[in-house]
């Protein structure tokens, strides 16, 4: 029998995937990963609902993972990373918004927590394989998308190396959720309508405001009309905003329809546009910590420039330096430095890099 060592979130996914594990006849242990330290890492302004609990959400997530694999007979083991999640995730979610960068810790937990770290632990507890509850698929070492389109998660996969996939099990990646869910209620299982977990990866759902407070200081700035170059607001600190972004900018009085094209770190100027979306669109980006997970190196792909986006038809062009720039002359929307180019062969995704540059007819756009 075959051992395969399952990261235990304490959320319906995870969950399900033990029962069909366990289904599937292999030997399944649980292992949770406490990441974060509300306490030790002083955040608790930053997540108002913690006043409301007599334990953070992290126990209660580790709690309820212990109920499900008391309920199905798995044993549970637990393993503290936070040291490591600081050190490898989150000090670079902080240098890239330092930069005025919109970086995605997401990407950077899978690759050296979930998919390192984790491993490692696994290992020790005699893992043939390690499974999660990504929504996902491998088949014949090719990372493939999730059935369920709308939760695929591959996004967020692309990081990985092909080395780091191997043994790797998706349980739940041909399941759409309305059937995972019904799974955890016909095994009477606590998770089963358990909200999906949001926000910052392992940080979970918070004020993000007042939580980077704790972090970064606040420089507030001009908000710059970037065609009459008027100064027309003021902005809480150029880490709070991303490109495309329209809400949250605070103009008083203001009813028109506006949102950010741009950020000046030096100035600290926020550069918004009252309507011309011509200010968000480029035609090419250079990527850079560029990875693949497969042998092959295409010239034309589609890539994903964020996660909720459609597959955009791109060419590569590869760099001497490891660098690939991507064209994509069709023009795309609110390309954004430090976001992951994501980049698939149909179904298959192949590897991502992250964006460095974004440019428009062959010329780095000034503005970000």
């Amino acid at each position: 029998m075959k051992t395969v060592v399952l990261g235990m979130s304490g959320g319906v996914d995870s969950s399900v995937a033990a029962i069909l594990l366990k289904n599937q006849g292999y030997k399944v242990i649980g292992l949770f990963m406490r990441n974060w330290d509300s306490m030790l890492n002083n955040d608790i302004l930053g997540n108002p609902d913690l006043e409301n609990h007599s334990i953070c959400p992290q126990e209660e997530d580790y709690n309820d993972a212990k109920a499900v694999c008391e309920k199905l007979g798995i044993p549970l083991h637990r393993v503290d990373f936070v040291k490591e999640y600081w050190d490898y995730v989150f000090t670079y979610f902080l240098d890239e918004l330092k930069k005025g960068r919109t970086p995605n810790p997401d990407l950077m937990c899978n690759k050296y927590i979930k998919f390192d770290m984790f491993v490692k632990e696994a290992k020790k507890l005699g893992a043939d394989y390690i499974a999660t509850g990504h929504y996902a698929q491998m088949e014949n070492g090719k990372l493939l998308r999730a059935v369920d389109h709308n939760k695929d998660q591959t996004y967020f996969l692309a990081q990985l190396s092909k080395e780091q996939l191997q043994n790797v099990l998706f349980p739940i990646g041909k399941l759409e959720k309305p059937e995972v869910r019904k799974i955890a209620e016909e095994y009477g299982l606590i998770t089963a309508r358990k909200k999906d977990s949001t926000g910052i990866c392992f940080i979970g759902e918070r004020n993000f405001t007042k939580f980077l407070e704790n972090y970064l200081p606040n420089m507030p700035g001009d908000i710059v009309d970037i065609d009459s170059k008027e100064v027309v607001g003021k902005h809480i600190g150029l880490m709070y905003y991303t490109i495309g972004q329209r809400r949250g900018l605070h103009i008083g009085g203001s009813k028109e329809r506006m949102f950010v094209v741009g950020k000046d770190l030096n100035k600290n100027i926020l550069y918004i546009s009252y309507g011309n979306t011509d200010y968000l669109i480029s035609d090419s980006c250079i990527i850079d910590t560029v990875v693949f997970n497969c042998d092959e190196r295409p010239t034309n792909c589609t890539a994903k420039f964020r996660y909720r986006q459609p597959d955009n038809e791109v060419e590569l062009k590869y760099l001497d330096n490891g660098e690939i720039l991507v064209q994509y002359p069709q023009g795309v929307k609110s390309v954004t430095p430090g976001q992951a180019c994501v980049l698939y062969m149909k179904d298959q995704c192949i590897g991502s890099g992250i964006i460095k540059e974004v440019h428009k007819n062959q010329k780095k756009l000034w503005y970000l």
